[in-house]
Order: structure tokens, then sequence, then C-alpha cells
């Protein structure tokens, strides 16, 4: 049910000589090629996408979507409205999963949830400041960091947290990289650098995320932290550097915030089937957003697209939704906050020179740049 009013949704296996319209829910698939076809767990059919009247979103192979269509002589299923399923909220999906731990650090008593959420309107003055693209071989870039830095070091409050996110070198780490031995110098470089701000250095973390072209074992994801090797020297300047995972996650107080670094936008356009709706917004960012929300999944793409390891794809589940979701992208700097989730892309800063000023507790976006 729903303010539209109700459907009954049918199992795919039921459409065979039946007449009408019919909503299905399935996902879209290539089984032959050329040929996409909606499967849910019962069967598949062959599906027209030629007449669909499609809403807010990036339709593409492997997204789950709700279709109303109707089977024709040929059986072939005619779609005539598609979209995503409906959206369940933060809160509803914790209360029909109570005692459940989705965030990996311990489930939390009622008195425990209580007093953070206390501490969390007192942290007023709590604010991270995310970078995406540091290459730490660009002298431009790293002369930026340091104005960046100089700014905030003298700021009467210093940010409690500094997220950098890759790419960390201008060219990507392939098998034709041969440079890895003065890609830890400047590593080491940018901890002294960092190091050099007393003030940061004693009351600010840093976090780092390593990009899709970073130096790692594979492009698959989601990705390990940066190579030890790498960042050896960096962490004798900062000892309580923090090296995440891509995807990752962090608690803050009450709130879950998902940084992920991907250039994300470019490959949902690329393997977009049809263009989405204009109704809503024309906006690409916020058809992203609408994508990866609806779906509960950081990266809804054909696996031939984009490789996952098959067991430890959890780690880009959106379920439950988090407060905020970081989308480094290559594309350009954007917020937008969609069914009470933040969501915002802080650009790449050694191209554009953009990052942004985040504050947690009141969930406010500074979109910044030099």
């Amino acid at each position: 049910m729903s303010h539209y009013g109700s459907c009954e949704i049918a199992p795919i296996q039921s459409l065979v000589g039946q007449m009408g319209r019919r909503w299905v829910m399935g996902v879209i698939s290539q089984l032959e090629d050329g040929h996409f076809y909606l499967e849910d767990l019962t069967a598949s059919v062959e599906i027209d996408l030629s007449k669909a009247k499609v809403t807010t979103g990036f339709l593409s192979e492997n997204t789950i979507v709700v279709a109303e269509g109707e089977m024709l002589v040929n059986g072939i299923y005619q779609v005539i409205t598609c979209g995503f399923p409906p959206l369940e909220e933060r809160d509803k999906s914790l209360k029909s999963l109570a005692q459940h731990d989705f965030f990996g650090g311990g489930t939390l008593t009622k008195e425990e949830t209580l007093r953070l959420a206390e501490l969390e309107k007192r942290s007023l003055n709590d604010m991270f400041v995310i970078l995406s693209d540091i290459w730490v071989d660009s002298e431009e870039a790293m002369g930026k960091l340091e104005t960046v830095l100089d700014g905030f070091e003298s700021q009467e409050v210093v940010p409690s947290l500094f997220v950098f996110m890759g790419n960390f070198c201008s060219h990507p780490c392939n098998l034709s990289f041969h440079s890895f031995s003065s890609l830890r110098s400047q590593f080491g470089k940018l901890g002294q650098m960092i190091g050099a701000h007393q003030r940061l250095k004693e009351h600010s973390r840093f976090m780092f995320i390593p990009g899709p072209e970073d130096a790692g074992p594979s492009t698959v994801l989601p990705r390990c932290p940066l190579p030890k090797y790498l960042t050896e020297e960096l962490q004798k300047h900062i000892p309580n550097a923090i090296f995440a995972s891509n995807p990752c996650r962090v608690k803050f107080y009450t709130q879950e915030i998902v940084f992920f670094r991907h250039d994300l936008l470019y490959r949902m356009r690329r393997s977009c089937l049809m263009p989405p709706s204009t109704e809503e917004t024309d906006d690409p960012f916020e058809h992203l957003v609408a994508t990866i929300t609806h779906q509960s999944h950081l990266c809804p793409l054909p696996l031939i697209v984009q490789p996952i390891i098959w067991n430890y794809d959890h780690c880009l589940h959106l379920y439950p939704s988090p407060h905020t979701i970081v989308l480094g992208d290559r594309s350009e700097q954007k917020a937008f906050k969609y069914t009470g989730i933040t969501c915002f892309n802080p650009g790449s800063f050694s191209n554009d020179s953009t990052f942004v000023a985040y504050r947690p507790c009141t969930q406010e976006v500074e979109l910044s740049a030099l």
C-alpha cells in the first residue's frame, strides 16, 4: 500500500498465460547478448523497455526494479512503467532488526545509545575535512594542501578528523608503474608537512582511504588499505594515522558515515540502459544518489563492469541506510540530501582545488574551494 493506492506484486513465474497488466519485481540481467531479462527467484522473462516510462535513477543491468507491464503474444514482457523499490527508513529497519549489529562495532544497550546521543548534542564544534585526489607526487597539489592545513591550524577549534581519499598518485599504480620508492618518500614528505602543524598533529585524526588507481593487490571492490611499504615513512611522523579500506565506515556517536572513493557517476552513466527521467531532476549526481540508496548498495553495477569480492560484498551494503554517504568522485563537487540521508562529493582536490568541511552534529555540508 502507498499513497498512490495499492498493487500486488506477482512472481514472474505466474506471468505465463496471463493477460492484462501485472506488477513484478526482479533484477535486470542480460542472459543473451542484447536481450535483457527480468528475473526473480521463480523464473526469468525477456523484457522490452522501448516504451517504458522510468523514474529517477540510473536503470542498469544488475539493478532491482519494480515494473508494471503486460505479456505480449510472443512471450516478451512489455514494460509500461519501471522504477526502484521503495526505500525503507533507517528507524524502521533498526526496529525490525533489533539486536543485530550491522556496523561491526558491537551492539549498544539503550543506556549507552542515550549517553552517546547526549554527547553528540554537545559536539557542535566537531568538524570533518574531506579531500579527494591528493596527489603526493604533484608539487602543486602539495602546495595547495599546505595552504588548507595552514588555514585550519590557525582556527580557534581545529577539525577533529581529516579524511584524505585517493588517488594518491597522478599516474595509475598499475603494472607499468615503477616509482614505488619515490612514492614512499613522497608519503614521508606528506607526513612531515602534517607533522609541522603542531595543533593539527595533537588534536586532529588523519584517515587515508585508497582510490581506484592506487597501489594494491587488484582493482576489485572492496579495496584493502594502502600497502604498508608506502605508508611507513608517513606513520613515523603521524603515529595515530588511520589507513582504512575503501569503502569504510565511521561511527560518530550515534551516526553512521560511509566513505567511498570510486569514479561511480561515470561508470553508472556508461552502464545505463536508458536515460533517466528528468521530471524530478536532471542532475546526474541526484540520480546517482537515488540509485545507490534505493538499491541499498554502493556499487550496483554488473560484475563485468566492476568486479566485487563476493565474500565481502556486505561491505558495500547500505542497509540499514546510513546517516551520511561521502562519495569521492572525479566529477564536480555536489551535495544533496535525499530522504533524510546526506550525500556529497568533495570534488577532485588536485584538479579543481575543491574539498568539503562537514559538521556531523548538524549534518551541515560546507562546499569549499581554494
